[in-house]
């Protein structure tokens, strides 16, 4: 089938799954990937209804994508669109199964060990930020560095979520999952300094935490700039580390990093960072291997000498 001959007949379920996302406030990026998948997936049915698709139907489409040379983790997403798409449709009873439920997901090679800032570097970040609006983009930086807040959530925060009086905030995370973390004292202060120093909107209703330049709720792209160029003054100042690739998100990485460094568990790592599932968060277990070392490290066995010379 032609893309819009798939539009054609199943105007009904791509709207419904559309709006669904939408409404749970998937970010933009998951919505244009899942409908990315979506569409090729409803192509390769030939016109057969989404209530009589099977599981070997499933199965096939998946089958040829990574015969196409996908990797597993693009046909994982695409099973993740498919499985999210019927459940969809069950909820709105246009279909009474889910095909690709319980389909087994393809084996992802485990991720390399994350890029991350030791904490004295991750202190020097703050204070390198410079320019007019130094106390808005300290911020930023110091709510991924010290908050784990992913770049989106950082978009997305709104004054009503931040609780002066609680000592914390609100975070909208992926999925439409809400998460509250603990701030410390200093981190309630910078934001109290930074709400009092606020930009004007141009819209006296924009309710967002971070206002541009430009009087508008501030950028993706706008974020990921204020890093960058803390990461470069970082690296003028300690050009050693100008060979680390980091962005943003690195900032992420090393307060998971610096967390587990000081004894959090793991779970609670996890409910930091808004992982929906902890076998993400175990991607920063190289820091309990290195804890694992120096505990032992500090182990005496009382082994005769005689053994240790070799003369057993």
């Amino acid at each position: 089938m032609k893309y819009t001959e798939v539009f054609e007949q199943y105007e009904r379920e791509t709207k419904l799954f559309v709006s669904y996302m939408k409404d749970r406030e998937y970010s933009q990026e998951t919505q244009n990937a899942y409908f990315h998948d979506l569409k090729h997936f409803l192509t390769s049915l030939d016109g057969k209804a989404v209530s009589e698709v099977s599981e070997i139907d499933v199965m096939y489409f998946l089958t040829r994508v990574r015969e196409s040379g996908a990797g597993a983790r693009y046909r994982n997403r695409c099973q993740s669109a498919i499985r999210l798409f019927y459940k969809v449709m069950i909820r709105f009873k246009l279909t009474d199964h889910n095909p690709a439920m319980n389909i087994e997901k393809a084996k992802v090679e485990k991720k390399k060990q994350p890029v991350y800032l030791q904490k004295q570097f991750l202190d020097a970040c703050l204070g390198l930020v410079e320019g007019r609006y130094m106390i808005r983009d300290v911020a930023i930086v110091a709510l991924m560095a010290y908050a784990g807040l992913r770049v989106s959530e950082i978009v997305k925060l709104n004054i009503s979520e931040f609780d002066q009086e609680g000592n914390n905030i609100g975070v909208l995370g992926k999925g439409g999952k809400w998460r509250y973390i603990p701030l410390p004292a200093e981190m309630t202060n910078l934001l109290q300094t930074c709400l009092s120093e606020r930009i004007p909107p141009r819209n006296a209703k924009e309710t967002a935490f971070f206002i541009s330049q430009f009087r508008r709720r501030i950028s993706k792209r706008m974020v990921q700039s204020i890093a960058e160029k803390t990461f470069q003054a970082l690296f003028e100042k300690y050009p050693h580390l100008s060979g680390r690739t980091l962005s943003a998100h690195k900032l992420r990485h090393s307060f998971a990093t610096d967390l587990l460094h000081n004894g959090a568990d793991l779970r609670t790592v996890q409910e930091l960072l808004g992982h929906e599932d902890i076998s993400t968060t175990q991607i920063y277990t190289h820091v309990l291997d290195e804890a694992k070392e120096r505990a032992m490290n500090n182990i005496r066995p009382a082994i005769p000498g005689e053994l240790l010379n070799g003369q057993a």
